[in-house]
């Protein structure tokens, strides 16, 4: 049986993974495919992909592409969900920040440089015409736990995080939601090791299959607002919203999709140069 190493974050997004795991479909055909849940997110998982620790990431599509191009051994092999992440900018609850021109100068919470909490940062402030340089100020806080706390004692003063993952913090009365900012661009991709690509075509081929073919029809799946809302804590409506804005996807990421990501990018000084479509996406191979 072949082992197979996957990260991605511990959300909503990602529960058609667990349902597959779940039905023992993987081993089905004889893969051990292991789940590992990265609470620091998109520059966690490049970390991951980069020393072996996982063959496989469920990643933010800014977040890969930059670290692709920095020297990251991998390659986006398709997209997984097709539509923005809707990114809430959360303040303290007691914060005298009210607006999102209030921010303007402030420090950012990230979980780290790369993750998608700092790139997405820059596109809010490019949105509401910030000078890049002065405007922004970042302090690291690991994790979404890191910014409840860094938030609510003060070390940083705004955080960007998928807004209904922390709607939850926001009702609890933890965190204050000012605004908020969609990716411009398809939110999550599959991104696999170069090296397992070269040796496990069919196993890849075989993984992407069983998870595409249940993304086609997930939100059909009896329940599932019910399912998501018991599991991630949530509020039904709130799920219901969300299933009603997000769509899944089965194709291999476009080049004129990868060519807008990077040209806003490189608009943003975040990437130094363009990379070939191929540097970027590895098309797999029917059987």
């Amino acid at each position: 049986m072949k082992k197979v190493n996957i990260g991605g974050v511990p959300e909503h997004f990602n529960l058609a993974w667990y349902l597959t795991l779940k039905q023992g479909e993987y081993k089905a055909k004889d893969i051990n495919l292991r789940w590992h849940d990265y609470y620091g997110g998109t520059g966690a998982m490049c970390n991951g992909l980069r020393s072996g620790d996982i063959d496989i990431a469920v990643i933010l599509t800014e977040g890969i592409i930059k670290d692709i191009i920095a020297g990251n051994p991998s390659k986006i092999v398709q997209t997984f969900v097709k539509t923005p992440l809707i990114w809430g900018i959360h303040v303290a609850a007691n914060s005298n920040y009210k607006t999102i021109k209030d921010i303007k100068g402030s420090r950012a919470a990230i979980s780290r440089y790369g993750s998608g909490s700092h790139l997405m940062a820059y596109i809010n402030a490019k949105n509401n015409g910030w000078n890049l340089e002065s405007d922004l100020n970042f302090e690291v806080i690991k994790n979404l736990d890191g910014a409840i706390k860094g938030l609510t004692e003060g070390e940083a003063d705004y955080f960007m995080w998928e807004k209904f993952t922390t709607k939850p913090i926001v009702d609890d009365g933890i965190f204050r939601r000012i605004g908020n900012c969609p990716s411009p661009w398809p939110c999550f991709v599959i991104a696999v090791r170069d090296e397992f690509i070269d040796n496990n075509e069919n196993v890849l081929n075989d993984i992407l299959s069983i998870i595409n073919e249940t993304t086609m029809d997930f939100k059909s799946i009896p329940s599932i607002d019910n399912t998501i809302a018991n599991r991630y804590e949530q509020e039904l409506s709130d799920v219901q919203e969300w299933l009603s804005i997000t769509e899944w996807s089965q194709e291999v990421i476009s080049e004129k999709t990868i060519n807008s990501v990077q040209d806003q990018l490189l608009e943003l000084n975040i990437i130094p140069r363009k990379a070939n479509y191929n540097e970027l996406v590895h098309e797999p191979n029917p059987y």
